[in-house]
């Protein structure tokens, strides 16, 4: 753990090195494309990294040993004008992930989880933002303990308001499974994640966010975390636009749940205005 202890402290030290040093275009341009990365149906390309390092993890129930994830969402949007009124904002999440003495004591499991794919159809040009989108979660995980095993479908729902330079609102999507695995329990969750943010001059954006996985078959809190959210725009090397975000995260489940203690997520998102 020395190692990767190191390796995760230059990585942010990199990243001040971005806030401070990022060279920023105009303020107005910057805090447009701040808001609209605070919109999850934006019509804007965006091609988002998120880091996750997830620390002491345990169930309460056995503390003899303590396990770590590190997990990498790759999650491009990539918007589609199907008319003047319409935008369908395609939205998928590749997750990839290591982690240890999670399942077990000194087992390790890495690779591929299963990827989400959320196309949301959204009204242009209204002063309430709705997403409205089929739901799918493929079963491509590359270990059996990092996935479902389940080809689930569902429905998604985004709602959201931008008065001045708040954006507040919550996004819903709940899945069943409807094929896959006989020998793996059929799924049927909820996910809910409220968000507020508040947008600074120069591009910088600070909010709060929770997101929360309800399991209806075993009738419990299987994950939940709180974050502190703080991005800001800037240009690499004075051409690429792009949005760096540095979240310290608090979790919380149902008690029977391993769960991590503490944990930081960064967003590293390159942006490709129209």
């Amino acid at each position: 753990m020395k190692t990767n202890n190191f390796k995760i402290t230059i990585f942010y030290l990199a990243i001040l090195n971005l806030f401070i040093c990022g060279k920023l275009f105009s303020q107005t341009s910057a805090d447009d494309l701040a808001k609209q990365l605070s919109n999850p149906v934006a019509n804007l390309i965006s091609v988002p990294f998120q880091f996750n390092f997830q620390y002491n993890i345990n169930d309460n129930t056995d503390n003899s040993y303590n396990g770590y994830k590190l997990l990498l969402n790759f999650q491009p949007v990539i918007p589609v004008s199907l008319s003047k009124g319409l935008n369908l904002i395609n939205r998928v999440i590749v997750p990839v992930m290591t982690q240890k003495d999670v399942t077990s004591k000194d087992a390790k499991e890495e690779g591929l989880g299963d990827i989400l794919y959320t196309p949301y159809f959204s009204p242009s040009n209204t002063k309430l933002i709705v997403g409205i989108a089929p739901a799918f979660s493929f079963p491509t995980a590359t270990n059996d303990l990092l996935g479902s095993k389940k080809f689930n479908l569902g429905a998604g729902v985004v709602v959201l308001g931008q008065p001045d330079k708040w954006t507040l609102g919550g996004l819903v999507t709940q899945f069943w499974s409807v094929a896959g695995d006989d020998e793996r329990q059929d799924v049927s969750t909820l996910f809910v994640q409220p968000f507020i943010s508040y947008g600074f001059k120069g591009g910088f954006t600070l909010g709060v966010l929770s997101e929360n996985t309800y399991d209806w078959k075993n009738k419990m809190l299987v994950s939940g975390l709180v974050q502190l959210t703080m991005s800001q725009v800037f240009k690499i090397a004075g051409k690429q636009v792009a949005s760096i975000g540095l979240y310290p995260v608090g979790y919380y489940a149902n008690k029977n749940i391993k769960k991590p203690e503490w944990g930081v997520r960064t967003v590293l998102t390159f942006i490709f205005p129209k």
